[in-house]
């Protein structure tokens, strides 16, 4: 290509280096593939990680000790959370509108309703005033989504849940590490929190997540639950210097664990996560700086002192805006630049809509930003050039 026409800018890649290329390698070379030492090691680094930035007051978990469950997915880490907090046929659990299916749909797969609510318009997080609006004799736990990796308000939903005796577990799919009151996401006083590690997150085992609980029973549950409800870890099983063949299925589990092999990305991209944190940051703040003439409205800043992940950059059109959402992602992928929308709100999807006889009338805020919102190219590989490329695009698109 000619400097005329540079490479395709993508949206979202990963950053990978020669720590975790090599102790994939090494976990090839051990014979130890699946769910194994790394793993376990990965949840031992995490449980240090989140206790080291255990500083969140009032809001945190009394001193109880920080169980970690790596699993193979965020969605699997909810399910799990959900089905240890015994949420079954017959309860309703609220979340927003405002997310990926996965947050929803875990419900669902324990027979329990769904309730969804409306976001904040200011911070694009749910809204507790209408979580309180919705909650019914047949509400058991609220579900509330940190998005793009700037925490919901934590100090007045906790509260809320509290007052209604709910459970509260906490999508963090986006937000490590991301802080309230001064300390990190995971460290609250809430049921249950789960990240995702995806591809696209701010750090990455290919495919995985953690559920994190300081709730012991919600932990063992999980454990179990997580291995074709095998009473005995299979990591110990198969690793004992004595025959260790026997063990008993207790409930019917699933097959949720992460391998040895992802584990290993894990290990050195968390050591990574503040660093990650720190250029995500920076690249946002360049942003800022130069969208502050466009006719678009910035993302929502963090209160003073507390850290925002920047898993995602999204902009929202002003009123004055000379060209739509959808022309505008045209106008960006012809000039070479990848975006996407985050997100269409559930209850705007076939299923939601029709199960529970939504209309976009019921979800105004959220209604409205999916109208105008994208989200623009934010990662750890992207340079300062980067983002004044995609800066110029805009201005492009829009005609100045």
């Amino acid at each position: 290509m000619t400097s005329d026409h540079p490479p395709f800018l993508p949206f979202a890649l990963p950053e990978i280096g020669d720590e975790e290329i090599a102790e994939v390698i090494d976990t090839l070379r051990s014979g130890w593939v699946t769910t194994g030492p790394k793993a376990r090691r990965f949840e031992q680094d995490f449980a240090a990680f989140l206790a080291a930035g255990d500083r969140s007051g009032d809001l945190g978990g009394d001193g109880r000790e920080i169980h970690c469950i790596a699993v193979n997915s965020a969605t699997a880490g909810l399910h799990l959370a959900l089905e240890a907090m015994g949420i079954g046929p017959g309860d309703e659990v609220i979340t927003t509108t405002h997310t990926f299916t996965a947050t929803a749909e875990v419900v669902r797969y324990l027979g329990a309703d769904v309730k969804l609510v409306d976001i904040d318009p200011a911070t694009l997080n749910i809204d507790v005033a209408a979580i309180e609006a919705a909650i019914t004799p047949r509400t058991k736990a609220l579900i509330p989504v940190h998005y793009a990796g700037l925490a919901a308000d934590m100090p007045a939903l906790l509260a809320l849940a509290r007052r209604h005796g709910l459970k509260v577990l906490e999508d963090a799919a986006h937000a490590l590490p991301t802080t309230v009151g001064g300390g990190l996401v995971g460290t609250l006083a809430s049921d249950a929190t789960v990240f995702s590690f995806y591809a696209n997150k701010t750090i990455t085992t290919g495919e995985g997540g953690m559920l994190v609980t300081r709730d012991a029973a919600i932990a063992a549950r999980a454990k179990v639950m997580r291995l074709h409800g095998i009473n005995r870890d299979a990591f110990d099983r198969f690793t004992a210097k004595v025959p260790s063949w026997y063990y008993e299925i207790v409930a019917p589990g699933f097959k949720y664990n992460l391998t040895d092999i992802a584990a290993a990305l894990g290990l050195h991209q968390l050591q990574r996560a503040h660093g990650f944190q720190q250029r995500r940051s920076m690249l946002a703040a360049q942003y800022d700086a130069l969208l502050a003439d466009l006719p678009i409205v910035r993302p929502p800043r963090p209160a003073e002192g507390e850290l925002h992940s920047w898993h995602l950059y999204v902009v929202r059109l002003a009123d004055d805006a000379p060209i739509g959402r959808d022309a505008l992602i045209e106008a960006l992928y012809a000039d070479g630049i990848g975006c996407s929308v985050h997100y269409i709100p559930l209850h705007l999807h076939p299923y939601w809509r029709e199960r529970y006889d939504l209309k976009a009338a019921d979800f105004p805020h959220s209604q409205r930003a999916y109208e105008r919102m994208l989200s623009l190219p934010l990662y750890t590989r992207m340079g300062e050039a980067d983002v004044e490329r995609v800066v110029r695009a805009l201005r492009r698109a829009f005609g100045r």
